[in-house]
């Protein structure tokens, strides 16, 4: 009988004298429309898929053409908003820059931006620009501590910013004399599309219009603004460009050709996803306290948040983006231990959830810093100078 991962077994991977090496979790994937349906992999610049030639199998004669649906940066991204989600249930630290009183913003973007939504983590310039209580969040003693911290003085993350010792950070926006503090991702996670039946497809179709507006008419018009138009070329107040009426969203418009037309979904043999901890990387985390057991505790802590991060993101069917939903065909759990293999249950989101208490009472019970666990976010205020970049970016409209 396969055994379910228990915090015991966690933490004993944790030590620094473990010789386990960690966790592999292997997926078969299938489109919600089913095996074979066509799914959207991430597309980049230049209309481009990320493509690969990869060994399905060590006994393979010759590699397979693959495409990566999903790829690690995204992965980790897709775990973090779930722990944003989860946040207040789960009791994990949160940052969160307040930008409510940015009139200006349009309504796609947020009013308030979590640290769990930071592009660099800790080492994000939005952190950098932030202010606490009126004072530059980088010259007070949480942000110093925040900043300055390293995977070997890892206490000021563990407390609030975990997630950056599992998925990677590099202190990379506060100058060449300043610290360059790198760490690497403990958590890998990608998911690929194994023999696509073709990469080239095209989508191809018409943009309709009731009243079949001529596509050709002249027009002038605000680029910042489309709601300012005039029709003719006559300048009108605050249109100041000239264009065809068909770019501002009237007439007919086909984008009926290969070039034209945006990249389709593809139709794959197979889809995996493979996720792996690294109990190696995870054990450089210390968090200074000249206790084995305490760093033991910390780091169990954090790979207990990347588990239940995983069950909360791709436990149930999930949806990458349009034209990519996906649900999980089977899924087999490898504990990489010292002394062999061995198959093991994650259980479901209630086992994890249960992993990561066990890890929070152990780690407060061996003084591992969590000032910002179980907790309000910490509100933080934009600079003047972030104020005034966004005022730029977005500034105020007529209408």
């Amino acid at each position: 009988m396969t055994e379910h991962l228990d915090y015991e077994r966690l933490v004993r991977g944790c030590q620094d004298d473990s010789f386990d090496d960690g966790l592999l979790i292997e997926a078969e994937l299938e489109p919600v429309a089913g095996p074979g349906n066509t799914v959207k992999p991430a597309v980049y610049e230049g209309g481009k898929y990320q493509t690969d030639r990869r060994w399905a199998s060590p006994a393979d004669a010759v590699p397979q053409d693959v495409v990566v649906i999903d790829n690690v940066p995204s992965q980790a991204n897709r775990h973090e908003e779930q722990l944003r989600m989860d946040r207040t249930a789960s009791g994990l630290p949160e940052l969160v820059l307040d930008l409510s009183e940015m009139a200006n913003l349009p309504s796609h973007l947020p009013r308030e931006i979590s640290s769990f939504q930071f592009p660099h983590r800790n080492a994000d310039a939005y952190l950098r620009d932030a202010l606490s209580d009126g004072v530059e969040f980088s010259e007070t003693s949480l942000g110093r501590s925040i900043f300055h911290a390293t995977a070997s003085d890892a206490g000021p993350l563990v407390a609030w910013f975990p997630h950056a010792l599992l998925y990677g950070f590099w202190q990379s926006h506060l100058g060449k004399k300043r610290t360059q503090a790198k760490h690497a991702r403990a958590w890998v996670s990608e998911i690929v599309g194994w023999q696509p039946a073709s990469r080239d497809t095209r989508v191809m179709g018409l943009k309709g219009d009731p009243l079949n507006l001529s596509i050709d008419e002249a027009v002038m018009h605000d680029p910042d603004d489309y709601v300012v138009w005039e029709f003719g070329t006559q300048k009108a107040d605050g249109a100041e460009k000239k264009t065809k009426l068909s770019e501002l969203g009237h007439g007919q418009v086909p984008f009926m050709t290969q070039n034209d037309g945006a990249p389709a979904g593809v139709s794959f043999r197979r889809i995996t996803q493979r996720a792996s901890l690294s109990l190696a990387q995870l054990r450089r985390v210390s968090v200074s306290s000249g206790s084995a057991s305490t760093d033991a505790a910390a780091r169990a802590l954090v790979a207990a948040i990347g588990l239940h991060a995983h069950t909360l993101a791709f436990g149930r069917g999930f949806a990458l983006r349009s034209g990519a939903e996906l649900r999980t065909a089977s899924v087999r759990v490898t504990w990489l231990g010292a002394d062999g293999d061995e198959s093991v249950e994650l259980g479901g989101i209630d086992a994890t959830r249960a992993l990561l208490a066990s890890a929070k009472a152990t780690a407060r019970d061996v003084s591992v810093p969590m000032d910002g666990w179980d907790a309000d976010p910490l509100s933080l205020m934009p600079s003047d100078r972030l104020r005034k970049a966004v005022a730029s970016s977005w500034p105020e409209l007529t209408g």
